[in-house]
């Protein structure tokens, strides 16, 4: 266990604090002296404090005195119970009722390329880099992928490329609505994070927040959470290996939207193969992979062209997200995909923007023939927030490999569009036609005029 040594402290101080930024690991002895050099090279502090033995105890020793002798159980799994009281909230019915059904949908292209343009440019999907450029993402030169990416990545071997992922997302406004289905919605999405870089999902860790514990409606949202979240990780056979959770995060009475922050770990045999979330070269075919439902409820439309929150959140099958991120790991290990970047909040159109945005290039998009597949309006086919969906950018010369790879797994995909390095700008065709710069100029400059 990593911590820093304190000779003052008590054997209970030691044993009940809360400090942060530790760690416990089990190493096996003929391992002990390369995990010290390891540790050592990163300058981490650490102590060896025992050893695990084929005894059905726990022993615990301060010096010549034994201070704890008991079965390990009693104290990991076998103690006492905190059961506090438990109350679906007073006002979720209604909440679930007011459906984004009855918003007024836009009437002309004119009136969707405006709202895409005040989507882009509204807090939570404005450009983040105000905020992440404070930071050295370079630390010794091993980072891979960072931010504007759907997840960070840094080599771990210099020698073989061996990298890890890591991506956390949380939508407080799902979980409002249905903290379930919400809960499964994070580790859906940031599953698939780290699935379009590469990298295969190991690991889950997370941060649950929420209010007053005292009050029973909050209760409900913590216990409908963190039933979500183990659900889903049984689903998509993934552990969880570590986390905490913040209550009282609340002003007088108002509490939070719930919003369990999930954290998925990956991994990546070589770095080298990573995927970048945005396209770079002119004439590759983009494809939309996975199907949209007409799925607005808490959306980013709802919430900036209509100040709404309603409805029930998109529907998560994990199923299929596992089949997508096999899909794009089987992809990636043949080197058919130049991009790939998730479609979330903001839906398609914020997608697409995202992926021009990243590079400065542009491309034509058309949809149409994804409103005819899947039954669709404009503002549904640009905005909805349907899970599972992933474009990326192929190749032309890897068309044909790389469609017959989705038929085989059964994941649908549909050509939508082709990167345009030329014009700068992005079309949709029928809707409109932006210059990346008009783009960027709002998406840039929110959190900017907002914190700076």
């Amino acid at each position: 266990m990593c911590y820093f040594r304190d000779d003052s402290l008590t054997p209970e101080e030691i044993l009940m604090s809360e400090s942060q930024e530790r760690m416990m690991a089990i190493v096996p002895k003929k391992h002990l002296k390369d995990f010290e050099k390891i540790v050592n090279k990163w300058e981490v502090e650490y102590s060896v404090l025992g050893e695990v033995i084929d005894e059905d105890r726990l022993y615990i020793n301060w010096g010549d005195q034994e201070i704890v002798n008991v079965p390990p159980r009693t104290v990991a799994h076998d103690g006492p119970v905190y059961t506090r009281p438990v109350e679906y909230p007073k006002y979720q019915d209604a909440l679930n009722a007011d459906s984004s059904d009855r918003l007024e949908r836009a009437k002309d292209a004119t009136e969707l390329a405006t709202q895409l343009l005040q989507i882009l440019s509204s807090p939570n999907q404005a450009d983040k880099s105000w905020i992440t450029a404070q930071y050295d993402k370079y630390v010794m030169g091993n980072t891979a992928l960072s931010m504007p990416d759907d997840a960070g990545m840094v080599r771990v071997n210099e020698d073989s490329g061996l990298g890890i992922t890591i991506a956390t997302d949380a939508n407080g406004k799902y979980c409002q609505l249905n903290p379930y289905e919400g809960t499964k919605q994070a580790l859906a999405e940031a599953y698939r994070n780290v699935a379009v870089t590469g990298a295969t999902p190991k690991a889950v860790t997370n941060c649950l927040n929420f209010g007053s514990p005292e009050n029973p409606e909050v209760m409900w949202q913590f216990k409908e959470a963190t039933a979500g979240l183990a659900d889903g990780c049984m689903e998509l056979g993934i552990p969880v290996t570590g986390g905490n959770v913040s209550f009282y995060n609340q002003t007088g009475d108002v509490a939070i939207y719930p919003t369990p922050v999930v954290g998925v770990l990956g991994v990546i045999d070589d770095v080298a193969r990573r995927i970048p979330s945005g396209w770079q070269d002119d004439g590759n075919n983009i494809y939309l992979l996975g199907t949209t439902m007409d799925e607005l409820d808490g959306s980013a439309w709802a919430e900036t062209i209509h100040s709404h929150l309603g409805g029930q959140p998109p529907r998560v099958d994990l199923q299929k997200e596992k089949q997508l991120a096999e899909l794009l790991q089987g992809a990636a290990v043949q080197g058919l995909i130049e991009s790939a970047h998730d479609v979330s909040e903001g839906g398609l159109a914020v997608a697409v923007a995202e992926s021009a945005l990243r590079f400065n290039v542009g491309a034509r998009i058309w949809i149409e023939e994804l409103k005819d597949r899947d039954q669709l309006d404009d503002t549904a086919a640009l905005f909805s927030e349907s899970q599972g969906r992933v474009i990326v950018t192929v190749g032309r010369e890897d068309d044909v490999k790389f469609q017959g790879l989705c038929e085989a797994r059964g994941v649908p995909v549909l050509r939508i569009g082709v990167t345009d390095k030329e014009s700068e700008a992005l079309n949709i065709q029928g809707i409109a036609e932006i210059p990346l710069n008009d783009v960027r100029s709002g998406w840039a400059k929110t959190l900017t005029e907002l914190f700076g």
